[in-house]
């Protein structure tokens, strides 16, 4: 019970926030569910219910400031305060045109930004504004392609700068809210195997990469592998611990392929 009488905000419904939601209310935690998805929020929060948890939803487009801005309020309300954040939400730029550099226009890199540091910026503005004296933690999810890229497989420039800009903006924002006793953190996965990441689990030679790349998974992680690491951060076990970025990649940047 290392969240016990935290209040956690979860950003998406599915994938690695999904896991990131049950792990938090198994570990006590009380947990706000913020995703585009009413569906999806709704029976993430009713099956936490369920299990005995403590748990709320609205629904919300994050990039949209007036949405995030009313979506954390009612959090706000729900929680009785909040303690920390899981910041997941974000998306593939492959629908917009995200590539190569050359190839791409410039409607596919703001889309693509736009989906991936909005909702984290204001995520993680709201829980600052709304994180009470005693402090507590951010934690926000970036991506090994930010400083390990494969360009045979994952040549999506822009997705792989919005993962860099979580990266710099962890550290930044880690040195100046210190001293409110405000820690913030990143996770960047590996190749994980959620709904975003179907097109790639389809591919049997991306399998194959992923089997080699990253030899502790032996393939795909799982993101309860991930919820588990922020578990870890959100809690008090990590209460010295900010202004890092985690590799949860089952040895991809360690790993020779």
């Amino acid at each position: 019970m290392r969240l016990a009488d935290k209040s956690i905000v979860v950003t998406g419904a599915t994938g690695i926030a999904a896991a990131g939601a049950r792990k938090v209310a198994r570990e006590g935690g009380k947990v706000f569910v913020i995703s585009l998805n009413e569906d999806e929020s709704r029976s993430l929060a009713l099956e936490l219910e369920v299990e005995g948890g403590a748990a709320g939803y609205e629904t919300a487009d994050l990039t949209v400031e007036a949405e995030a801005d009313h979506a954390f309020a009612a959090a706000d309300s729900f929680l009785g305060g909040i303690d920390g954040l899981f910041a997941v939400a974000g998306a593939s730029g492959r629908r917009y045109g995200d590539g190569p550099t050359h190839e791409m226009t410039l409607e596919a890199w703001e889309k693509t930004l736009q989906a991936n540091a909005n909702p984290m910026f204001l995520a993680v503005r709201n829980t600052i504004r709304l994180i009470g004296d005693s402090g507590g933690s951010v934690v926000v999810v970036s991506s090994v392609l930010a400083t390990r890229p494969v360009p045979s497989f994952f040549a999506t420039h822009a997705y792989a700068a919005s993962k860099g800009a979580a990266n710099a903006y962890v550290k930044s924002l880690a040195a100046h809210y210190a001293k409110a006793r405000i820690r913030v953190n990143a996770i960047a996965p590996g190749l994980v195997r959620t709904p975003m990441s179907e097109r790639a689990a389809g591919d049997p030679e991306t399998v194959a990469y992923a089997t080699q790349k990253q030899p502790l998974a032996g393939g795909f992680l799982n993101a309860e592998d991930i919820a588990s690491a922020a578990v870890f951060l959100l809690s008090d076990e990590s209460s010295q611990i900010t202004g890092q970025v985690l590799a949860v990649d089952g040895g991809w940047s360690v790993t020779e392929t």
